[in-house]
Formats: C-alpha cells, structure tokens, sequence
C-alpha cells in the first residue's frame, strides 16, 4: 500500500484543510464541496484527511461496521451479539465517475431471491464509507442518477436497495467530499445545497509558495515513507487536536445571540430554505469547539457563513459563487455579543494560534487558523479561458489577419444579450442511447419499462412478468413438486426502460458585418443565452462556433459549462464579410470529432444568420463555386451525416431575400424568422425539428410550409 501524502504537509489552501478538519470534528455539517482548478491539490488533500480520523470500533466480522455499543437492528448481517468487538482505521472510499448503480448501493442476486427465497446481498460503496469518508472526485461529472442516490444516502443515513419487492437496508452513515473543476459544467441548485460548505481554490501566485510546494513534493516522490515519517509529530498533534475537539463538542453552548445572527446572515443573503441556517449553527459550533472554547462567538458565526453560504446564493448558472463581506460584517455588527470575549485558559489554543507543527514558509505545515489565511485568487475559475480563445473586444485570432477592406468591414465592439427567457423543451426526434439527461427520448437505465430482453452481462432490472412468461412452460419438465416456481438463469430478463437523454447543442453563430446591427445581434444573443440555460436545467453538452471575415472559429469546444459558453457569447464582436460555408464546415469537423469520442450522444445544430454568403472563407480551399454554393454543399454534408438542424433567421427589413429558408432546406431542417424568439422562444418553434434521413427536403414540403 502506498504511503498517502501527510495533510499536514500540504502547502497553503488554508480555507480546504479548516473546512475538512471542521467536518472531521463534527460530521453533521454534511460535508464539503471543493471547487478549483486543476493541480491545486484538492485530491491530495481529501486523501491525506483519513489518516487524521480516529479509530473506529467495529462489531467483528459484519461488513457493514456497525459499532459494537450501538448496532444497527436491521443490519443485514445481524442480529449481533455484544461484545467488545475491534478497531480499524477509518476508511477513505472513492466513488468513480463511472460507477454503476450496484456499484454504489450494493448487489441483490434476483435468481436466489426468486428460486430460493433468501436475501444474498453484497454491499457496495455506500456500505464501505459507513462512519468514513466517501470521496468523489469530479462529482460534477457524475449521472445524475447516482448524485440523486448519495444525496439520498447522506441526507438520512441510511441506504436502500429495492429489486422487485426485495427490500435490503443498512447504515450509512460518511462524510462527504466532492471535488469539481467549474471548467467541466456545475451542478444543479439542490445538488450544491446537500453539501454543507463549499471552498474555492486556486494556486498560489507567490512564487516562494510555489517553491515549496515543488520542493515538498519532490522529496514525498523520493522518499514517502521517508517524508511521511518527518511529518509524523504533526499528524499526531492534528489527530489529538481532533479527537478532544470532538470530546468538546456536545459541551458548546449555540446563544440566542448567535442564533440571531446566523438567521440574520441567511436572510440577509437570501439563501432558499432552512438547509443554511442550520448547516451555519453546526459550523459555527464545530469552529468553537475546534478553538477549544465552549461558546460560539461573532467571528465563528462569520467564518461559517464564508462556507456555508456561497455556493447557495447562485441563482441561475451564471452567477458566481461568492458573498459580500462587507454586507456580511453589517448583518454581524447588528448583533455584537454579548459578553466581552474571554482571554483563553492558559494551554488551551486559541482561534489564531497557528497550532502545532506550523512548520512551512506558509504556514502550509500545521493547522489553518481559524479565520483561513489569505487566498490569491488568481484567474476567476467562473470564466476559464480556452486556449486560443479572445478576450472581450478582441478580435478571433487569424493568421494573418484581413485588413478592413478585405473583411468586409471594420469590427463593432461587442454587445450586450436582451434578457434571458424561458424556452419550452427542445428535442431532437427518434428513440437514442446517449448519457442519462432531461432532453430526447432514450434507452435509459431509469424510467418507464418498455419492454425486456435477454441480460447482455449482469441483471440489473429484472422484468418479472417476462421472466416468469420463459420459466412457467418448463415447471413440469424440471420436477416441480411445490408452490414456488422453478427458476433458471436462462429464464432471467432485463427490463428495457424509456427515459431522457442529454444532447449536445452545438450553436453556429454569424458574427458578420450584416449581422452588426445592434438590437439585432442582442436579441440573437438573448435568444442564445436562454437556450443556454435551458441546456444546463437538461444536462446539455454545448458548443459554440462563430464565423466572420474569412474564417470561422470554435469558440467554446464542446463543454457541459454553460457558464463559459456564456462568458464567450457576450464578448462576441461583430464585422466583416460572411463565409457561412466556413462555419457549417468548421460544424461538420467539430461533430465528427464528437462522435468519436461520445458515440451515442445525439447532436442538435443551431445556425443563427441571414443566410448571406459574401466569402468563401477557408471552405475546403475551393475556388472553383460561388460563397453561395459553397454553403449549400456544406450544408448538404451535414444534412446526409443525419444532423437534427435548425435555422434561425435574422434577415430583417421590409424586403426579404429568403436565403436563410434555403439554407434551411439544404439542411433539411426548419427555418424561424428572428421575430419568432420572442413569445414561444426559439425552442417552442423548433420542438418538431427533423433529420434529413431520406432524400432533400424538397420546397414543398410540409416541413417548409410549417416554417414559413
């Protein structure tokens, strides 16, 4: 087994270890949230936690480590006896972002269940963290399904495993931790709230901190046993630190005063529901108790709402986590305490003792004080920006890049998107087998059974009715001599089940010189951005290309972050020429390297223009046909890969050329008018888009009428 890099040795992130070691002394805070960009040691962090947890006592032999004081009743591995049982470490399970179902909560043999009446269960990942830890990392990338089932788990303690009228529960009892990169999407509201404090990290800029955290882990990579040997004094320190904190904290006394402003602070902020306020007061207590005082003070109460708070402020996607402080300090001040606060006992360690062990240049080597150190909060983790990528006002990268004249036009400075609205369900036709989502119909694991085959592997969702069909013409055959029926593996069946998948959305967005009118490409961008958060409510892969002068550009690679498809949205400039053949050409090579890579998730374009062609732009080097028929030859491409489209027509004026409608049958999609985003939205007109899976849509047909 490999040596686990001490958590005292961790350099810097002040705000991550107080916030561990407050769930370490009190577990009902309901866990932590770790927000960051990559290589901020989030991972090392958490791993390095379990070391400083107390021993757990363990009834021998029950895999489900019930304490041999308190054992669970419905254990499925009792009734035990009493006895003094054993001591283990405490555990530290990681859940994989690809985990299944059974994985996590557990196993039920459905063919001994139905043959022989008995419960074999075997226990999953749930059961392993019981009175641990459970960690996982990139909890933003995981299904749904399964964030649903832990947030179960951890909001009653217990886990349940249902299999056709089979019933198994047992404890389950953890601390939760997930770790998330913002780049690579967010979760949903109700997600964020279940965990009780949230940390944002970033690297340090100090170039002395960033030596030591190189020279640190280079000797852990040396010598680990070795290094985790000279940081063995202040594990130790930490880990007694702990365990008295946890002795102490049954006796720390929540005031009134403080109670007032705890409730003060949530509504001042305007956080949703009673969850803040109480996952506040048990910080606050864990934060006192951690100082080694028996009272909660302003300053406890402060720094549990610089945790509990952030992540429940967001309203849409959008916003960014954060509270104000000096908002913060107004709501506490109206509420001082009420005593003067006491000197601390002699020996006992105050809130900004540095604690033991405060060995590192930063401080990085002991225990955060209270109130956290310092964080340079370097670039904003909100808005990450994608290599090659502009900034706002400037203008996509090309080489060279076109004069005025030669593009077209001179560039406009970026405008603001129109208000956001709310869009009915957009989805593309037919039956897929994408990632668990809220868009089109799919082959899911979850949802409505539709029918049942033979199992391809393990049984996961037994249709009994089928089962029961195959099994009941061979009873005579196989001796059956009772009630029971007799059955065979053979006889098993695997309910196939009808729900919603997750799409990518991919928007083409003409950034031209005739798309520059400003209340124009603001209703466009409005338009966009309520679509956008349409697809992080379904879970939605999305991807923006933008074409203008003589080329096009990916913006936003393909990204379940709406935030930064947003953040490149609104510094979208306007100007030049229009090589619509570019775009749609830069569209087809952006889905088909997405189709390599995620098979079964279904593309939906959006192409947002007036259908005008004024540049051949880079569309394949030919030179040989008009811009014109250069976008129709690319849009017939898209059109024969099966690509669900939809075109978006911001022509505007009293005379109309109808080059989007033509576009649109190139593409075999419908074609909206710009003036059809305001009532219905966009995605109300487009519910019914339909892949070209036959022949070209001819100008007559039904599809193009109900365009029109």
């Amino acid at each position: 087994m490999s040596t686990p890099y001490p958590f005292t040795a961790v350099v810097g992130q002040s705000d991550l270890r107080l916030a561990l070691l407050l769930n370490a002394v009190s577990p009902a805070v309901g866990g932590v949230l770790v927000r960051g960009e990559k290589g901020t040691a989030k991972s090392t962090a958490v791993r390095a936690l379990s070391a400083l947890l107390p021993q757990v006592d363990v009834v021998s032999g029950c895999r489900f480590s019930c304490a041999p004081a308190t054992p669970d009743p419905a254990c499925p591995d009792g009734p035990h006896e009493s006895g003094p049982g054993g001591a283990r470490p405490a555990r530290m399970v990681e859940l994989p972002v690809g985990a299944s179902e059974d994985r996590l909560v557990g196993s039920l043999d459905i063919e001994r269940a139905l043959a022989e009446g008995v419960k074999a269960f075997e226990p999953g990942l749930l059961a392993d963290a019981h009175r641990g830890i459970l960690y996982v990392d990139e909890v933003n990338l995981l299904h749904d399904h399964l964030i649903d089932l832990l947030l179960d788990a951890a909001a009653m303690g217990a886990s349940y495993v249902e299999r056709e009228g089979v019933s198994v529960r047992h404890a389950a009892r953890f601390l939760l931790v997930g770790t998330m990169n913002p780049e690579e999407g967010e979760l949903r509201p109700q997600l964020l709230d279940r965990f009780g404090l949230t940390v944002e990290v970033a690297a340090s800029r100090e170039p002395a901190q960033r030596v030591e955290v190189v020279r640190r882990r280079l000797a852990y990579e040396d010598d680990p046993a070795g290094f985790a040997t000279r940081w063995a004094g202040d594990e130790h320190e930490v880990r007694a630190r702990v365990v008295a904190a946890r002795a102490l904290l049954p006796k720390v006394s929540l005031g009134d005063n403080a109670l007032l402003q705890i409730a003060a602070a949530c509504a001042g902020f305007e956080v949703d529901g009673m969850r803040a306020d109480i996952v506040m007061a048990r910080t606050a207590t864990a934060l006192a108790a951690w100082a080694g005082r028996t009272e909660v003070r302003k300053e406890d109460v402060r720094q549990a709402a610089l945790l509990a708070l952030p992540h429940r402020r967001r309203r849409n996607p959008f916003d960014a986590p954060g509270i104000d402080e000096d908002l913060l300090d107004r709501i506490l001040d109206e509420f001082p305490d009420e005593e003067p606060e006491p000197e601390p006992e002699p020996g006992t360690e105050g809130p900004e003792d540095d604690g033991p062990g405060d060995g590192g240049p930063d401080g990085g080597g002991g225990l955060p004080p209270q109130g956290g150190e310092p964080q340079d909060p370097g670039p904003s983790a909100e808005t990450p920006e994608t290599p090659g990528t502009p900034e706002a006002g400037e203008a996509p990268a090309e080489a060279p890049q076109p004069s005025a004249q030669e593009a077209g036009g001179p560039e406009q400075a970026a405008v603001r998107a129109a208000e956001p609205f709310r869009t009915r369900m957009l989805s593309v036709p037919g039956l897929g087998e994408g990632a668990s989502g809220r868009r089109s119909r799919a082959r899911t694991a979850h949802g409505r059974t539709t029918g049942a085959q033979r199992p391809r592997g393990h049984l996961t969702k037994l249709h009994l009715t089928a089962t029961i069909q195959a099994a009941a013409p061979h009873q005579r055959a196989r001796g059956r001599d009772g009630r029971g029926l007799v059955i065979r593996k053979d006889d098993l069946r695997q309910a196939t089940r009808e729900g919603r998948e997750g799409n990518l959305v991919l928007f083409v967005v003409d950034a031209s010189g005739s798309m520059a009118a400003r209340q124009r490409m603001s209703a466009v961008k409005g338009a966009v951005l309520s679509l956008l958060l349409d697809a992080y409510q379904r879970r939605d892969k999305v991807g923006l290309i933008t074409f203008r002068g003589t080329s096009a550009e990916l913006a936003l690679p393909p990204t379940s972050s709406v935030d930064a498809a947003a953040a490149r949205l609104e510094q979208l400039p306007t100007g030049g020429r229009t090589p619509l053949a570019a775009g749609l050409l830069k569209a087809h090579e952006v889905l088909r390297i997405e189709r390599l890579r995620d098979p079964s998730r279904r593309p939906l374009l959006v192409v947002v223009t007036d259908g005008r062609a004024t540049s051949a732009g880079n569309a394949g080097g030919r030179t040989d046909s008009s811009p014109r028929e250069l976008a129709g030859h690319s849009a017939r491409l898209l059109q024969a890969g099966g690509v669900a489209s939809v075109v978006v027509d911001c022509e505007s004026g009293p005379v109309r050329l109808g080059l989007a409608g033509v576009l649109a049958r190139d593409l075999g999609g419908p074609s909206v008018t710009l003036d059809g985003l305001r009532a219905d939205s966009l995605a109300g007109l487009v519910k019914n888009v339909r892949t070209a899976v036959a022949s070209t849509a001819s100008p007559n047909s039904s599809s193009n009428r109900r365009a029109a």
